[in-house]
């Protein structure tokens, strides 16, 4: 196996034959506890090494490793919870299926970051697609191309009301934005990733980046500003909350 020495020590895995891979396979099936616990002690880029040498194992670890915060990302860019499912599944497979393309030039978590972006971006520009053809057919749709998860509101009705409400308000109007200006509100703002991190993901200038999450911050001020004034007396009585947020 290509490990480092180091690496080696601590990753001592079993090698297996080079298999074909589904999604299915990918997201369902498990190592068991002894291998479980090797792979959770190995660095990204051992797990890649292992996974080129066809321990398909291995790949199941970066899966787990990285599934929830893909999922995050991409829901926050499509706003639809079966296309960020699919985007993150075909973001998987493709980085399986192209692995050797990987030149280690960067981390892994960004080259797969990369990967998911570009698939949840071509689901919001189906989405885009799809909605005016919708409109132009006159079809209303709406709520099936962004499906609303309704909090249960039994504990306490009026604190969940409310910030599902906030909630809500913020995803219309992330909308909004321009897929240019939320990919990159959403890493920044949202992911937490840095101003640099974010360039790197994005394959942009640091000034481009700064341009674009300025922009984003401004038209998103601006919206919500523009919400709370066509609201009731309380709503508008909460618009500070929103503008500590953008």
């Amino acid at each position: 196996m290509p490990f480092s020495e180091d690496s080696s020590m601590v990753c001592q895995m079993q090698v297996g034959v080079r298999t074909e891979i589904s999604v299915e396979r990918i997201t369902h099936v498990s190592p068991d506890t002894t291998q479980a616990a090797m792979y959770e002690s190995c660095d990204d880029l051992a797990l890649v090494h292992a996974t080129k040498d066809g321990d398909v194992g291995a790949f199941e670890e970066l899966v787990k490793r990285y599934d929830r915060r893909l999922l995050r990302i991409a829901q926050n860019l499509t706003h639809n919870r079966e296309d960020s499912e699919d985007a993150v599944q075909e973001a998987f497979l493709k980085a399986f299926q192209h692995l050797e393309q990987f030149r280690e030039s960067a981390k892994f978590s960004t080259w797969l970051i990369r990967i998911a972006l570009n698939e949840s971006l071509l689901k919001l520009r189906k989405q885009r697609v799809a909605s005016e053809l919708f409109f132009d057919n006159k079809f209303e749709a709406e709520e099936d191309v962004f499906p609303i998860d309704v909090a249960d509101w039994a504990p306490n009705p009026e604190e969940l009301y409310r910030a599902s409400e906030l909630r809500e308000i913020l995803r219309k109007t992330l909308q909004e934005l321009s897929p240019a200006l939320s990919v990159v509100f959403v890493l920044q703002d949202i992911e937490g990733f840095t101003l640099e991190q974010t360039a790197e993901l994005l394959d942009l200038s640091l000034t481009a980046v700064k341009a674009r999450s300025r922009r984003a911050r401004l038209q998103l001020r601006e919206r919500l500003t523009a919400y709370f004034k066509r609201g009731t007396a309380s709503a508008s009585s909460r618009s500070g909350r929103y503008s500590e947020m953008v």
